[in-house]
């Protein structure tokens, strides 16, 4: 009954030690000087402006769940290709459907003002 666990254990062994392994290497071959730069705020190349505890607009949260929905809705549209011949016209014209919604969607939040960025 153990051997079936063997192949298990052995890859646990090995992602264990390659982990392992890698830290060591990593804190070998690091720098023990710490950068003049440490302390500051990394913000992608551009220097930080204000302060990190700001808080963030509403409008950022909005477009990030517009990007989910829409995003989310869009993965629907795979298991329809895996399916599409057999699905035959009703499938097209479900799919055209789905996709209009989706593009009513869209033009209501562009003309709503959803998109515009305005810092």
């Amino acid at each position: 009954m153990l051997d079936d666990y063997r192949p298990v254990v052995i890859v646990l062994l090995f992602a264990a030690g390659f982990a392992g392994g890698v830290l060591a290497l990593a804190r070998y071959l690091s720098s023990r000087l710490p950068p003049a730069a440490r302390p500051t705020t990394y913000e992608c190349g551009v220097r930080p402006v204000g302060d990190a505890r700001d808080r963030a607009q509403v409008k950022f949260y909005l477009v990030a769940m517009l990007f989910i929905l829409f995003d989310i809705e869009a993965t629907f549209i795979f298991p329809w290709a895996a399916v599409f011949k057999r699905l035959g016209l009703f499938g097209v014209i479900e799919m055209f459907t789905f996709i209009g919604v989706l593009l009513v969607g869209y033009v209501y939040i562009w003309r709503q003002g959803v998109l515009e960025w305005k810092a």
